[in-house]
């Protein structure tokens, strides 16, 4: 290298000693990693993201045109979802949290969440109703109920213990395992046949894709959910208010405004006296949509009682009021 040193500008030569570090350090020849370079082609935007194959995902099952929406809103909420994930990945592998990473890191997911919350109008009043009301008939049993990575949110948002409905969780004490605590978790009462309780077919094939998955995900965040991460800060750290206000947010965002969204949809979409339209996936969607009614909370120690009694209460009239 020192025979052609005066070929290469200092900036070059200091990037190509770090780089012959790096490669020596693990046994490699750097020259050969070099040659390889003459023959790569240039990164750019289109390949790099997938572009073509990104666009070619929309696969409608009919020739109404608003069904496209429809696809492509949904397959932008499960990347946002993905990008929530990645941040839950990285706050449960915080041995020693600070409360700034923690603060940081939920208030992307609460960022994440508030988009999909205020785009959900885009879906809402994108589409022509009676568009919606035909091609929907075709997606049978198909439902967003069947979203796993909204599930893996909410495990790893929280101790399993407060995805089960109480009355279930007393009755299985305070030693029930994992594998229990999720044969009992909320959403199975949200695919069920109202007439006779059964599991619908949405749920028993979601059940059948995810049970083993969501079971290994239950048991990798169980110790490292953020409530438990947030256990690790120091007393006073904890109780700092800006630490208290994204966790409300995110309880909030989560359990609330996300699927008052989807029972606004419903209300528009499937409302419809004197009988309703049935949701697709053959869920109950007036008692499994609206807040109130699933009171699901992943942090109830940070609600007052009085909180606690009205969730998602104001919510849900303000939308039944305007509908």
């Amino acid at each position: 290298m020192s025979e052609s040193a005066s070929e290469f500008s200092p900036e070059v030569l200091a990037q190509l000693r770090r780089l012959q570090a790096k490669y020596t350090a693990d046994g490699q020849d750097l020259g050969a990693y070099l040659e390889g370079l003459y023959y790569a082609d240039y990164v750019n935007y289109w390949d790099y993201i997938e572009l073509d194959t990104l666009l070619s995902l929309q696969r409608p099952l009919t020739q109404i045109p608003d069904e496209r929406i429809f696809i492509m809103y949904h397959q932008i909420t499960e990347l946002y979802f993905k990008l929530c994930l990645c941040e839950y990945e990285q706050l449960g592998a915080l041995q020693q949290p600070t409360m700034a990473e923690i603060v940081l890191r939920v208030g992307r997911v609460n960022r994440y969440f508030e988009n999909l919350i205020d785009s959900f109008d885009v879906m809402v009043d994108g589409m022509d109703k009676q568009q919606f009301l035909q091609f929907r008939m075709a997606l049978m049993p198909a439902s967003g109920f069947q979203s796993v990575q909204y599930r893996m949110i909410e495990i790893a948002s929280t101790s399993l213990d407060n995805l089960v409905d109480k009355e279930k969780r007393r009755l299985l004490g305070e030693a029930a395992a994992y594998d229990e605590l999720m044969g009992c978790i909320y959403w199975k009462a949200g695919a069920t046949v109202e007439e006779t309780g059964a599991k619908a077919l949405t749920l028993t094939q979601f059940e059948e894709k995810y049970t083993t998955q969501l079971t290994a995900h239950a048991a990798e965040y169980k110790n490292r959910n953020l409530w438990n991460v947030v256990q690790r800060l120091p007393d006073e750290e904890r109780q700092h208010p800006r630490l208290l206000r994204q966790l409300k947010q995110l309880d909030v965002n989560v359990n609330v405004n996300w699927p008052l969204m989807h029972f606004k949809s419903a209300v528009r979409y499937l409302q419809r006296d004197p009988d309703d339209v049935p949701a697709t996936g053959g869920t109950n969607w007036k008692k499994y949509l609206p807040p109130k009614f699933q009171k699901r909370i992943f942090y109830p120690q940070l609600w007052s009682d009085q909180e606690l009694e009205d969730w998602g209460k104001g919510w849900v009239e303000s939308i039944l009021e305007k509908r």
